[in-house]
Formats: C-alpha cells, sequence, structure tokens
C-alpha cells in the first residue's frame, strides 16, 4: 500500500510540474507562435508587393528587382526568428554572436553556393545582359528572364525553362545577340558559271527592298565572295534592328528561291557523271 501511495504521490508531482511548466510557457509558445506566422505571412508579401511596384519604375533595373525582393524576404525572416527567440529570453547579442558563427560555419561548407552569389552580384555589375536578351552560354540559348541571387532563368526558344547556377554562367562565355540595337545579315547562295552577275545582283538587291532593311551603317551591298568548283558563291548583306533581324533573315531564305527562279537564274548543286567502257 505504501508504495502505491508513494507512485500515485510521484506521478501527481509530475502532472503538476507539467502542468506548471506549461502554464509558464505557453504565452510564450503562443506568442511564438503567432510571430512565426506573422513574420513569414509579411516576409512573402512585402517581397511580392516590393516586386511588383519595383517592375512599374522605368529607372530600375528589372534585373535587380528579384534580388531586392529576395533581401527584403530574407531579411524579414531573420528578424522574425531572433524576435521568437527573444520571446524564450534568449539575449539579442546571444542570437548575433551565434548567427555569426554559424554563418561562417555555413559558409565555409557552402562555398559552392555562396560563389553563385558573388557571380550574381558581377553578372549586376558588369551586365553582359538585361532581362529579355537572346544569349548564348554553354549549350544554352534562350532569352534571360530573370537573374537571382543564387541561378540565372532562361526560356529557351522551344519554350523550355533553363535555370542555371549564376557561377556557370560566370565561368563561360556570353554571347549576347541582343546587345547591340542593330544586326547584320549575310546571305550566301551559289549561282551558275554562266549567270550575269550584274543581274544577280539586281535580283538580290530587290529582295532587300523591305521596310525592316536598314541603310545604317552601310546600305544594302551584292558581294561576290568566291569561285567554287561548280559555283559562284555571292553574298547579300544588310542591317536591320536586332528585334527584326530573325524575321527578316527567314524571309529572304524564303523568298531567294522564287526570285533567283524568275530571273531565270540556275542554282548549281553537286552531281556526278558515270562515263562505261565495255571491257574485253
Amino acid at each position: 500500500m505504501d508504495k502505491m501511495n508513494i507512485n500515485f504521490e510521484i506521478i501527481s508531482n509530475l502532472i503538476n510540474s507539467s502542468i506548471q511548466i506549461f502554464v509558464s510557457y505557453a504565452g510564450q509558445v503562443l506568442g511564438a507562435t503567432l510571430i512565426l506566422i506573422i513574420g513569414f505571412y509579411f516576409a512573402g508579401k512585402l517581397s511580392k508587393i516590393a516586386r511588383k511596384n519595383l517592375s512599374r519604375i522605368k529607372k530600375i533595373d528589372p534585373l535587380i528587382v528579384p534580388i531586392i525582393g529576395n533581401i527584403i524576404r530574407y531579411g524579414i525572416i531573420i528578424i522574425t526568428i531572433i524576435a521568437v527567440l527573444g520571446q524564450f529570453g534568449v539575449q539579442t547579442t546571444s542570437i548575433i554572436a551565434v548567427l555569426g558563427a554559424a554563418g561562417l560555419a555555413i559558409g565555409l561548407a557552402l562555398q559552392g553556393t555562396l560563389s553563385n552569389v558573388a557571380a550574381g552580384v558581377m553578372l549586376l555589375l558588369l551586365r553582359p545582359f538585361n532581362t529579355g536578351d537572346w544569349v548564348e552560354t554553354g549549350d544554352v540559348s534562350g532569352t534571360i528572364k530573370e537573374v537571382g541571387l543564387f541561378t540565372t532563368i532562361i526560356d529557351t526558344f522551344d519554350n523550355v525553362y533553363v535555370s542555371i547556377p549564376n557561377s556557370s554562367i560566370w565561368n563561360s562565355t556570353i554571347t549576347n545577340h541582343s546587345h547591340y540595337e542593330t544586326r547584320r545579315i549575310d546571305v550566301d547562295i551559289g549561282i551558275h558559271y554562266d549567270t550575269d552577275l550584274d543581274l544577280a545582283s539586281k535580283t538580290l538587291l530587290k529582295l532587300a527592298e523591305d521596310e525592316r532593311v536598314l541603310n545604317k551603317p552601310k546600305e544594302p551591298q551584292f558581294l561576290v565572295m568566291k569561285y567554287d568548283d561548280s559555283a559562284i558563291v555571292v553574298r547579300l548583306r544588310l542591317y536591320s534592328h536586332t528585334k527584326d533581324w530573325y524575321a527578316l533573315y527567314t524571309d529572304l531564305m524564303r523568298k531567294l528561291k522564287p526570285a533567283l527562279d524568275e530571273a531565270g537564274i540556275e542554282i548549281p548543286y553537286p552531281h556526278r557523271v558515270i562515263n562505261s567502257k565495255n571491257l574485253v
């Protein structure tokens, strides 16, 4: 009987202690939970609002808008975590010291990730491309959609989403097809040796009579490039605005053969003549 009384007394003490602990910390736990919910909500909300408003301001580069949004989001999250720890009596100075030590350890462990951040900063400073530019980097070609803290987003021309680490872009060759306002178009074609070159020049330059063709930096040109084995290689050279380059190039290629056919200009093609002899 005495043992049962002792056991009941121990259980009763444990229950009372648990209730006291719960009561004493219930307010702190509830407060910390509310801070977490509110903090994370506002982190996402304010980040979206900042992105939306900044994207409307023409003076602000679209490339830095996502980064500013991320800084706001993660900054609020860090402040929220510090406030939650403060609810449980953790001193702010201690939190900062712990965060500093943790930051050093994380930095050593995530050197590759931090190199992406550094590369992203360099891309923003040196500006090899802007949002909407057509670029080639590595084996990826497409339009720049966004430059983030860690990755750059490219939409390819066949509508594929590609996320590339910033360090990979920074350490590779970047070809920006949209950097200049104008681009040159060269259309090469082989014509028969019997062709009148003046007629060929007139025919090709007529193709350049398009409102998208520019007269600067140079007017459209007809050039004889070389004399091949079976053809004279000629070139139509002209300039257009970068935004019109691809559409104009494909239109020229589509119209080229019908124009030559109409002018009676032959496009030679490789052929082989076989002579057979009767062997006795």
